[in-house]
């Protein structure tokens, strides 16, 4: 589990970092609506890279259990889909990318409801 700390750490690291960029690299180069994209990305991956913390302290004070291993890993999956495509989406303007949020935002749900059933089971 302590992968998903460190994981976690660096998405937490890295969405600090984008949203520097985004607020002065990026401030006056985007239209605004691309601008809250970008914003709603690093958002998003903050969130997520908090629950990916959270999924290894748990999990470093009980078994290994699938449930909570998978919670991890659809996070994750989530970050890259939903926050990736969105920054794809704001500095490109290609509007496809955004057929590929939604996905992202499954893996969000997915992640959480199975931190639910292990919460429920294990805890």
């Amino acid at each position: 589990m302590k992968i998903f700390i460190i994981i976690g750490a660096i998405n937490a690291f890295l969405a600090v970092g984008l949203g520097a960029f985004g607020a002065h690299g990026l401030e006056g180069k985007l239209e605004p609506k691309y601008l809250e994209v970008w914003k709603t990305g690093v958002t998003y991956q903050m969130f997520h890279a908090l629950g990916l913390i959270a999924v290894g302290i748990i999990g470093r004070n009980i078994p290994v259990s699938s449930l909570l291993s998978w919670s991890g890993w659809t996070m994750l999956i989530g970050i890259i889909l939903f926050s990736g495509s969105l920054y794809i989406l704001s500095t490109s303007g290609i509007k496809v990318l955004g057929a590929i949020t939604p996905f992202g935002g499954i893996a969000f749900l997915i992640s959480w409801v199975l931190l639910i059933v292990f919460a429920v089971k294990h805890l």
